[in-house]
């Protein structure tokens, strides 16, 4: 009887998990931010979130699938492969147009190839059917440098009982200009034109942030427009983000960032290194560069920087690059 018992014992512990299961170590590559809200949302809102993922382990990974229980939502890894300590996101888009009222949706993702395990996360949000936003988001595309500044309008409608206004359009930093205007009033319906303008010094590379529309409605007084946009410069920059992921205090962690243009250049300066942040210029000029970025923590914390690269182009053009780093003890 002991040893039947010690076979069923063995049995289950080797025995893999099921397709879809979550298991703890799974879990861990997102340092257990598994859950998020959106909260109240209009009908029709685009939704955006990005749950960071950081493999701790002492061997590589690869985001083998990845899937949902609802078409509503889309799910992408970025990158799909990190080595031990590499970091990067799951990039999630839930589509307001395809639900009303309370939903969550799970999305399952599945980690090997030499040990396989599947991490459970969800969304979830309430799409409320008295205030609509046509379309759904800002979309600017591909916009070429130098061109016309571009401009979109959302409308944003209500109906209900309520004397509903919009107060004021928070930008949370975005690069552009916001302006709003009332176009309808009547009992139980209420219209506003958003005007969008993508600022003409915006940065290269992609711009993925939210708007919020401020109203005086007490139980949703911030309403979430996302914006989006990719903005070619002189200089093409791959990647745009570096993430050193987490680094122990007194070492130092290095990463090759590729800098192109469409004539021979030097790269001059580069503005904003500090806080254990430093960079190896290139020698010379030529149309693609290398440049090394470094760091080296001297205390723990978390670390976002934004880095201006300077270059002798004679329109003197520059790019931007955010480095992010969590230091360790």
């Amino acid at each position: 009887m002991r040893n039947a018992l010690l076979l069923i014992s063995t049995t289950v512990l080797l025995t893999p998990p099921a397709y879809g299961q979550s298991t703890a170590w799974a879990d861990k590559l997102f340092k257990a931010n598994t859950i998020h809200d959106f909260g109240i949302v209009p009908r029709g809102t685009q939704l955006e979130y990005r749950f960071p993922m950081t493999n701790i382990w002492a061997v590589p990974i690869d985001i083998m699938e990845v899937r949902q229980s609802c078409g509503c939502v889309r799910a992408e890894a970025q990158p799909q492969h990190l080595g031990p300590r590499e970091s990067g996101y799951l990039d999630v888009h839930m589509d307001g147009t395809r639900f009303s009222g309370p939903k969550t949706v799970t999305i399952y993702v599945r980690i090997g190839p030499q040990f396989t395990s599947t991490a459970t996360l969800q969304v979830s949000a309430t799409s409320r059917m008295d205030v609509v936003f046509n379309p759904g988001e800002v979309k600017f595309g591909v916009v070429a440098g130098g061109a016309e500044p571009p401009q979109q309008v959302v409308d944003i409608e209500y109906a209900g009982d309520m004397n509903w206004k919009v107060t004021d359009i928070n930008t949370n930093g975005a690069p552009v200009d916001v302006n709003f205007s009332e176009f309808d009033r009547r009992p139980g319906r209420v219209g506003y034109h958003i005007v969008v303008t993508l600022k003409p010094d915006a940065p290269p590379g992609l711009i993925k942030q939210e708007l919020t529309v401020n109203t005086n409605d007490p139980n949703s007084p911030k309403v979430p427009l996302l914006i989006e946009a990719t903005v070619q410069g002189a200089l093409a920059v791959s990647p745009h983000n570096i993430n050193f992921g987490d680094v122990p205090v007194g070492t130092q962690k290095e990463k090759k960032v590729v800098i192109r243009a469409d004539k021979p250049f030097s790269i001059t300066s580069v503005e904003g290194i500090g806080q254990g942040v430093d960079v190896d210029l290139p020698a010379g000029a030529a149309k693609t560069q290398i440049l090394t970025v470094k760091y080296q923590p001297g205390q723990a914390g978390d670390l976002v920087k934004q880095l201006r690269i300077k270059t002798s182009l004679p329109d003197q053009s520059s790019a931007s690059l955010t480095v992010e780093a969590q230091a360790k003890p």
